[in-house]
């Protein structure tokens, strides 16, 4: 008989933009659900409302599709051409669903976790408890000052039906909670870390049903994965302690519990965990940074994993991550998010893109920088396609130095400036009088001036055209180019400047350079 494929689900909460870790989990979902050829589901945990962020379901949608990490089924935008649409959400007027075992919103399931609830109440394997806030939080001070665990006390557990029954008459608010085992050790095999072993004893009464009538994660995501057929259970290792209490809750039900799989902390440099105060960790900040959601994606993929012993391979695309992943592989130990690593990584695919599919990534980090705009409003008469045509220059001679999109222009930004202050003795090469470089400019100016169309759009015939000028004495020669095309030490050859900025500029910038030393 063959295996069932599996079903894996990620489940977000929509408090906000998603968290490189979040990234992760679902990225390891897809991967292990592509890989064995299952089914990967995205749902929405958005019952704790206190945290809900208006628009966070749809920017987490667009996060995940946006980096190819698509779902099969659950939760959509309404807007996206989708076969197969089974219902509109009731909350969010712009999502769909796709999927027989929806709603895939928990906030649209609540009656049906309400009545779990109580069958567990009914079957005592839960209780209803009535203290006060005010209550639980003397208990709690108490504990702490006698250097015990804060736990609940379980008053309620034993409450008799009569009193329960009064206590609802009147209204009073109400939590129902899992009635946990004494003394019990819960066993259970984990994908990543082998046997975990955690007593009853180390975690209180759970709470199942809020007073406000919304579930806790720990029953919504048991109820919810049961009913969704998951087989697998792939999330972040800060659940790993619940995870005992959601064994405890498919005994209580009845239901066989699905395998489990806790991922590796991520950790800053530092080794503490990897969070919003440490800097940025949502995936449209790195996105906004220009780092290429490929990048992102073969970097997340590391952060825990890595394809096996003797593996020397670092850039794969989101296919290749798909045949080689697999859990076994993934760490215990927390990962650290190396930023250094992500650059490098981020350099190493912009070196692969081709000229256009670069422009057109970076086309929006051009606009945005002050130079640019400065240029272009000094350059109104030039067409797109011109425009275009000198941004794919630039990009041509930064290509090989950019870590990321946004430094696009920030080395070089004299390709973009109208007029240039001159150090005349910048000018100069080494010991070399005013006279000398006034000759090796003059030169430069004449030998350019009398070249045509062919030589000026031809990098390789300029660079050969220059040398040859340039003979032995390069210094000479070379130097006070490069410094009147640039203005600055430092800057990319002077065969890259003269290509980038075309024979007018060329020409004017040589012309205002000899000025300079004539003076």
């Amino acid at each position: 008989m063959n295996p069932v494929a599996p079903r894996v689900r990620f489940a977000p909460s929509p408090t906000g933009y998603l968290h490189v870790g979040g990234l992760r989990t679902a990225l390891y979902n897809y991967l292990f659900a592509r890989r064995q050829g299952g089914v990967y589901a995205l749902r929405i945990e958005d019952t704790d409302q206190s945290r809900f962020v208006e628009g966070a379901v749809e920017s987490l949608f667009r996060s995940l599709t946006t980096l190819g990490v698509r779902h099969d089924e659950g939760i959509f935008l309404k807007d996206e051409s989708l076969d197969g649409v089974t219902r509109q959400s009731e909350r969010y007027p712009d999502i769909v669903e796709r999927g027989a075992y929806g709603p895939y919103i928990q906030s649209e399931r609540l009656l049906l976790y309400r009545q779990y609830a109580d069958e567990l109440v009914a079957s005592g394997k839960a209780y209803r408890c009535f203290c006060s806030s005010e209550r639980l939080k003397e208990m709690r001070a108490t504990q702490m000052a006698e250097k015990r665990a804060p736990k609940y006390d379980r008053h309620c557990r034993n409450l008799g039906a009569e009193e329960v029954a009064n206590q609802m008459a009147l209204g009073t608010p109400s939590v129902i909670r899992l009635a946990v085992p004494d003394d019990r050790d819960i066993v259970f095999q984990d994908s990543v870390r082998g046997e975990v072993k955690i007593s009853t004893d180390a975690f209180d009464d759970q709470v199942l049903i809020k007073s406000d009538g919304f579930p806790t994660y720990h029953l919504a995501n048991v109820v919810d994965d049961h009913l969704m057929a998951i087989t697998d259970v792939i999330r972040g290792e800060e659940w790993l302690p619940s995870t005992p209490k959601h064994i405890l809750l498919y005994e209580a039900f009845g239901w066989t519990a699905p395998r489990f799989a806790h991922l590796p902390l991520l950790l800053n440099p530092d080794k503490s965990k990897l969070s919003k105060r440490q800097g940025d960790v949502a995936v449209e900040d790195y996105l906004a940074k220009g780092y290429l959601k490929e990048a992102l994606i073969n970097f997340v993929a590391f952060l825990g994993w890595n394809p096996g012993h003797g593996e020397t391979q670092e850039i794969f695309s989101l296919e290749e991550l798909v045949a080689k992943f697999d859990l076994a592989s993934v760490h215990k130990a927390g990962a650290v998010f190396d930023m250094q690593k992500l650059d490098w990584l981020n350099g190493e695919y912009i070196k692969r893109l081709a000229i256009d599919d670069l422009l057109e990534r970076a086309l929006s980090f051009f606009e945005s920088k002050d130079f640019f705009q400065a240029w272009q409003s000094a350059h109104a008469e030039l067409s797109v396609d011109e425009r275009s045509a000198f941004m794919k220059r630039v990009l041509v001679i930064e290509q090989d130095r950019l870590a990321k999109l946004s430094d696009v222009g920030e080395q070089n930004p004299f390709f973009f400036s109208e007029t240039l202050e001159y150090n005349r003795d910048l000018l100069r090469w080494k010991e070399n009088t005013d006279a000398e470089t006034h000759e090796a400019l003059s030169r430069a100016s004449a030998l350019l001036e009398t070249q045509d169309t062919s030589v000026w759009s031809d990098h390789a015939a300029l660079e050969k055209l220059l040398l040859e000028a340039a003979g032995d004495k390069r210094g000479d020669f070379l130097w006070p180019l490069r410094v009147a095309l640039s203005g600055v030490a430092k800057s990319p050859s002077p065969f890259d400047c003269a290509w980038v900025l075309g024979r007018e500029a060329s020409l004017d910038r040589l012309r205002r350079a000899i000025e300079k030393l004539s003076v």
